[in-house]
């Protein structure tokens, strides 16, 4: 049995500069994130001027342009900031992994969160589109050799769920930090011309 057990953890001993690979490429697409959020939020505050501009000066076709590239835009910074806070959480629970067993019940969801986050990345941020992938593989390799190592199986249902879970706090964090960063767009930008009219 002891002998079982040292060969064992003595498998386990390469996976940890693997899991501090993975957690040094996620930081590298969270300064790629933080880069971009950095760029939306000047985009932001120049399209939120041109819209007031507009509005003072009563042209509310103009308004209503900047008004629509604004709300797509803060579609975008919410999605930027969810996946940015996704993969804190990813780096959180990699740094909390302790044993073999760990390792299995943490990366599962792990794997499957960067999955969606790629997906969702891909059209936005194509550069982060190579990070991600890199992520992935290594996520998968290590969940896969840990797995065989201890010899746990993978709950897929289970795996999904939790990765789901920690994608949607993710995404009602971002919500919330969007609305407590950003200034309201003028109802008047919002209002399409006939309603300007019959007002």
């Amino acid at each position: 049995m002891g002998e079982k057990l040292r060969g064992r953890v003595n498998q386990a001993e390469p996976l940890k500069p693997r899991l501090d690979q993975a957690n040094r490429q996620i930081q590298g697409v969270v300064g790629k994130l933080d880069a971009t959020l950095a760029k939306l939020r000047g985009k932001d505050t120049e399209l939120f001027n041109k819209i007031v501009s507009s509005v003072q000066k009563r042209d509310s076709a103009r308004a209503s342009i900047y008004a629509n590239e604004l709300a797509e835009l803060r579609k975008m910074n919410r999605m930027v900031t969810q996946s940015r806070l996704a993969l804190e959480q990813i780096m959180l629970r990699l740094n909390t992994i302790t044993d073999m067993g760990d390792i299995v019940t943490t990366l599962a969801p792990a794997t499957s969160i960067v999955s969606s986050l790629r997906q969702s990345l891909t059209g936005l941020m194509p550069e982060a589109e190579n990070g991600m992938s890199e992520i992935s593989s290594l996520l998968s390799g290590i969940l896969v050799d840990a797995g065989s190592v201890s010899g746990s199986s993978l709950n897929f249902t289970a795996a999904n769920e939790e990765a789901e879970g920690v994608l949607s706090e993710a995404a009602a964090v971002a919500e919330s930090r969007m609305q407590g960063a950003f200034p309201e767009i003028p109802v008047t930008a919002t209002r399409s011309e006939s309603d300007m009219e019959e007002a």
